[in-house]
């Protein structure tokens, strides 16, 4: 079994959101199931193979959550420390054609989220940032075009 990378606190989220799913959403769609299928003949109930059809779409994401949650490994990034950037690290970029500056935080797939600075450690960015330092220079060729980064600084929060 190949182990899943993850912070703290993106573990603490997928277990908040499996909890949900189990503990609210599924109670609920059973109910809705049973609802629709007072309402009579179920092969033209839109309501009943609408609430089964949501109901596959949770017991599916819960499978999932638990595969991930099973197979993760917690990375205390807080413990971490050093100059390279490894997963985990918070990097300082300079965007050397436009002069914008970014900073991304290098986590596990399932937590990443580019609009708040969380990018994946399979991403292109973060392929091409490990093993790097401040000062370095780093070429990416992403799906938007090649880019190049300077990095300014790395840390560990």
């Amino acid at each position: 079994m190949e182990k899943v990378p993850m912070t703290i606190s993106g573990h603490a989220a997928l277990e908040v959101e499996r909890k949900r799913l189990t503990s609210e959403e599924r109670p609920r769609i059973i109910a809705a199931i049973s609802e629709a299928r007072a309402h009579g003949d179920l092969s033209e109930n839109a309501e009943y193979h609408s609430a089964k059809e949501a109901q596959s779409h949770n017991e599916g994401r819960i499978a999932e959550l638990e595969d991930k949650l099973s197979r993760a490994e917690i990375i205390d990034v807080s413990k971490l420390s050093g100059t390279t950037i490894k997963f985990g690290a918070t990097v300082k970029l300079i965007d050397e054609d436009t002069e914008e500056e970014r900073v991304y935080q290098i986590v596990g797939d399932l937590e990443a989220d580019v609009r708040s600075g969380r990018i994946s450690i399979s991403s292109p960015i973060a392929r091409a940032l490990i093993g790097k330092s401040a000062g370095d220079t780093v070429a990416v060729t992403a799906p938007g075009g090649d880019r190049s980064y300077e990095v300014l600084e790395v840390s560990f929060r």
